[in-house]
């Protein structure tokens, strides 16, 4: 007997690159992206979205008196689609705490950077103004902490000598499609999960930095 695919629901802001790595490997890893939620109403990956036919929900967050009336009707627009895992790929918003909670231990975001280095935004900008000689991106549970949640895998480059932030940000996207469907994938089939603060993977404690991939 079949399993049934594993329910996600994909949170984004803009262009969906991430989204659309994730609609390419649903299939073969078993799991189904049941809904798409986005705060921007011209955002390019409600079209990517379309183009999967994947039902969609625009929320956008202007027209809320707050971070905590918004997050309560995402949470009731999800709660609706009852999903396993929700997957913040590119959601430019802050969780207020009460929405962290309501969904611990089931909510991946993907961070350009090697967390715990470089929280926050303008990082490959920032990595470059440090003089750092590598760089990467982190997949990681969420938590109440900002980039803070426990690091489950992350994808390492070299930074070369003419490396720009521009083409940083490109290589460093293009480790985030490899890694991000993957980590989905593990967490989908039941190998994954968070407990006592940190990310288990195979009856596995996971090290800080999580599990760590080079470049093919």
């Amino acid at each position: 007997m079949s399993i049934p695919p594993c329910a996600v629901v994909v949170l984004i802001s803009g262009n969906g690159s991430n989204l659309q790595a994730l609609i390419d490997r649903q299939q073969a890893d078993n799991f189904e992206i049941a809904a798409v939620i986005c705060n921007e109403p011209g955002a390019y990956g409600l079209q990517r979205a379309a183009n999967a036919n994947i039902p969609t929900v625009v929320l956008n967050h202007r027209e809320y008196p707050g971070r905590e009336a918004y997050d309560q009707e995402l949470i009731k627009r999800i709660d609706a689609v009852n999903p396993d895992l929700l997957v913040l790929a590119g959601f430019m918003r802050i969780l207020s705490a009460g929405f962290v909670k309501h969904y611990s231990g089931r909510v991946l975001n993907i961070h350009p950077s090697l967390l715990p280095d470089y929280r926050g935004t303008n990082t490959h900008q920032r990595v470059l103004d440090a003089g750092e000689t590598k760089h990467g991106v982190s997949v990681h549970f969420v938590t109440e902490e900002l980039d803070g949640g426990p690091v489950v895998l992350q994808a390492v480059i070299n930074i070369e000598p003419q490396d720009t932030k521009e083409t940083l940000a490109k290589r460093v996207a293009e480790q985030e499609h490899r890694i991000y469907p993957e980590a989905v994938s593990w967490f989908c089939q039941g190998r994954l999960r968070m407990q006592d603060g940190a990310a288990w993977l195979d009856e596995r404690k996971l090290p800080q930095q999580g599990i760590r991939r080079t470049p093919v």
